[in-house]
């Protein structure tokens, strides 16, 4: 038996001792106020003490009852074997405790009869009239099982869910790596070779550099489906570092981000697809270049960031700007990560720019 098992069973009967001891402490002390009220003031902590103990047989019984509750339900497809299962228990615990209060009746007479009661005709009395308060005894042992039950499967289905959506977000970044890296890494190493060519050996050794850091930096945190602000700031400067190299003065990037939102939680590599989207459909289709401008606020107890960019100038009718490599994939992490708390919004502020947005709850990691 395991240590968590042992604590576990050591809770449960610290429960069902608790539960018991209450109740019957309340009906114990019912019965001393009706031995006052029949103008007896002697034996009350006999009659108290008589009374508690008349309930241990239910408290022992429990944990049986307990155990088969949860193996013949008797609310979701209840069964004859079950309900006459039930019902034999019923009885025979319900005997069991009479019997036990009638003894213990006759042993102690804790209403301080002139003769103490006869056994048989103290069992068949009280029998009589606590017929009722056994089957609610019975009955309130159920429910509280099933309550505690259906708590305890709705929490742990809430953690499979969160699970399943954790592995279903990293699957989710895994195949944006795998969509990201060979296009990137194509691009980079053409701009390697191309500043090669042109004998630029210390922008090429710059490059090559940047690259090692940024793969480095990827791998390192290709297994965390969040990350801080800061870091993902950190990821995309790398990036940015490398197409300023490939792009020289036709990139221009600026960042405006505050301080107060560098420890807030952001999803992995958010930001990288967003400006290699804003490069690949905006500055590059631009022959004089252009500008990719990133900012964050908080706003109403959300982070709020956007991605604007320079690019062609857009036709009337024309979509607000086009999904580059990862950023479906972006809007299928933050509904699995935030549900309907997130959002991302393309739009066009003016005919030669395009803006994503993107809001989500925020918090601290």
């Amino acid at each position: 038996m395991t240590d968590a098992s042992t604590g576990a069973r050591g809770t449960r009967w610290r429960w069902i001792a608790a539960a018991w001891l209450a109740g019957a402490a309340f009906e114990s002390s019912q019965s001393i106020f009706m031995l006052h009220s029949e103008g007896k003031h002697r034996g009350e902590l006999r009659l108290f003490f008589t009374e508690l103990a008349a309930w241990l047989p239910w408290a022992l019984a429990t944990p049986p009852i307990v155990a088969l509750a949860r193996r013949f339900p008797i609310l979701r497809r209840p069964t004859l074997h079950g309900l006459a299962a039930h019902l034999v228990t019923l009885a025979t615990v319900s005997l069991l405790a009479e019997a036990w209060s009638a003894g213990l009746q006759v042993v102690f007479n804790p209403w301080g009869k002139r003769l103490p009661p006869a056994f048989w005709n103290t069992f068949s009395t009280t029998l009589v009239y606590q017929a009722l308060n056994c089957l609610a005894a019975y009955a309130l042992i159920l429910t509280v099982t099933y309550l505690v039950d259906s708590r305890d499967n709705i929490a742990r289905q809430a953690t499979e869910a969160a699970r399943l959506n954790e592995a279903l977000s990293n699957a989710q970044l895994a195949a944006l790596r795998r969509q990201m890296e060979p296009h990137f890494m194509f691009n980079t190493l053409n701009a390697i070779a191309g500043l090669v060519r042109d004998q630029r050996n210390g922008a090429a050794v710059n490059m090559i550099v940047g690259l090692s850091e940024f793969l480095r930096r990827a791998s390192d945190n290709s297994h965390r489906a969040q990350v801080t602000l800061a870091e993902e700031l950190d990821y995309l400067q790398r990036y940015v570092d490398i197409q300023q190299v490939r792009f020289g003065d036709r990139l221009r990037v600026s960042l405006d981000i505050p301080q107060d939102l560098l420890a807030a939680q952001v999803p992995n590599l958010l930001l990288q697809p967003l400006v290699e989207n804003a490069i690949k459909h905006g500055v590059a289709r631009r022959a004089e270049g252009g500008a990719v401008h990133v900012s964050g606020v908080r706003q109403d107890g959300a982070l709020r960031l956007s991605v604007r960019n320079d690019g062609p100038k857009a036709s009337e009718g024309e979509p607000a700007a086009r999904a580059g490599v990862g950023l479906d994939n972006l809007r299928a992490r933050l509904r699995i990560l935030h549900g309907e708390a997130a959002e991302l919004v393309l739009r066009r502020p003016r005919p030669d720019e395009a803006e994503v947005i993107v809001t989500l709850p925020f918090a601290e990691a």
